[in-house]
């Protein structure tokens, strides 16, 4: 894996395993997402462009959405009432809603790691705006995901390619991207955003090494979370067999 431009830092960074990842202040007590709704100016809809009810999960009869780094949830409860009974909505975050309040019929809160957490089922919309900042294994977790699309499902996320590096500190959004195209996602640059349509089982040449929480703020301006990877072979579980 090698990029043409970029160098190592002086200093390596101690990298952090996701247990312990997920313990420290910047992930723990990321804001990122947690108040985002539905509609308006802080939306779903403004950050992926597209109205998640209006134009994907309308079209469905039993439609169903999982939501991952979900935050207090205020996006799906809003869906819920504009979605038929039969709506399966569920939402992940490591954290959970702060502020307790009955969920909707159909929606379900699961307090997890999305990077160990797995489904029962399957989804008509998979989404993760602005999540994978705060994850380690991000490739590992989008390698999962992929699988629990259901036909014709979508799944929508904000990448930072810039957060990815090699074991050495150097860049390496260029060949991450590159297979991850390769393995049928579409990345919009100006957006930040990645998207795959229908399930798939995905396999990325890289290996997972851990996580630098101390990395600083990406685009958004916000701390977040660098990934880091080695080249390694296609494994049977897609980014790489985990350190261990």
């Amino acid at each position: 894996m090698s990029e043409a431009s970029g160098t190592a830092p002086a200093t390596a960074p101690r990298l952090l395993p996701d247990d312990e990842l997920e313990r420290s202040t910047v992930v723990a007590n990321n804001t990122m997402n947690r108040e985002r709704g539905l509609s308006g100016v802080n939306s779903y809809a403004r950050e992926l462009g597209f109205d998640p009810v209006g134009d994907v999960l309308g079209r469905s009869a039993s439609p169903s959405w999982l939501d991952l780094c979900s935050g207090e949830g205020r996006a799906l409860r809003e869906a819920a009432a504009r979605l038929p009974a039969t709506a399966v909505l569920t939402g992940v975050d490591l954290v959970g809603p702060l502020v307790p309040a009955p969920a909707p019929p159909g929606v379900e809160f699961v307090t997890a790691s999305a990077a160990e957490w797995t489904p029962r089922r399957s989804y008509d919309l998979i989404t993760c705006v602005h999540g994978l900042h705060y994850v380690g294994d991000r490739l590992g977790l989008l390698c999962r995901a992929a699988s629990w699309l259901g036909p014709p499902g979508l799944l929508v996320a904000h990448l930072d390619p810039e957060s990815i590096r090699r074991g050495d500190g150097a860049p390496a959004g260029r060949p991450v991207l590159a297979a991850l195209r390769a393995a049928g996602f579409t990345y919009d640059s100006r957006r930040h955003l990645l998207t795959l349509r229908g399930p798939r089982t995905v396999r990325l040449p890289f290996r997972y090494l851990g996580a630098d929480p101390a990395a600083g703020p990406n685009w958004t301006g916000q701390p977040a979370v660098a990934s880091y990877y080695r080249a390694a072979p296609r494994g049977p579980l897609g980014s790489a067999d985990r350190p261990g």
